[in-house]
């Protein structure tokens, strides 16, 4: 199984996932940090990605190529980011036939209903939860 986790800004969100993935499932999953900026990428692989590659070209190269990418939900929003989601960055994630496991936080104008406010950390938990299961299927 190959996780993609994509993050851009200082990629808190990003290095959070990759932290909790590495705790809980083996060495031998391949995670891939793909940032929209050198800064969210270095952060990811300090948090223990296998590798990482940066900017538009790397995420529409590496999105159908990896069985889950997970996120905020900001990477498949166009200028998202504060502009750092290109559109291009965001028709490769959602036309990939990868799963895609979306942390709800954005700081766009946008409200989810039915979403909980719950904080990070546990948003973060039940994303590795259901990598869990779907790794433990394979």
């Amino acid at each position: 199984m190959i996780i993609m986790v994509m993050d851009g800004q200082g990629g808190g969100i990003g290095s959070t996932i990759i932290k909790g993935l590495r705790e809980i499932l083996s060495e031998g999953l391949e995670i891939l940090a793909l940032g929209t900026n050198s800064i969210a990428t270095s952060r990811m692989m300090k948090a223990g990605a296998n590798r990482g590659a940066t900017g538009e070209n790397a995420i529409v190269q590496n999105s159908p190529k990896v069985d889950v990418i997970l996120g905020p939900l900001a990477i498949l929003m166009p200028s998202a980011l504060m502009g750092e989601v290109t559109p291009g960055m965001a028709e490769a994630v959602c036309s990939s036939l990868a799963e895609k496991i979306l942390i709800p936080l954005t700081q766009e104008r946008v409200k989810l209903v039915g979403v909980t406010g719950e904080p990070l950390p546990h948003l973060v938990k039940q994303a590795v939860e259901i990598i869990k299961e779907m790794y433990n299927h394979v």
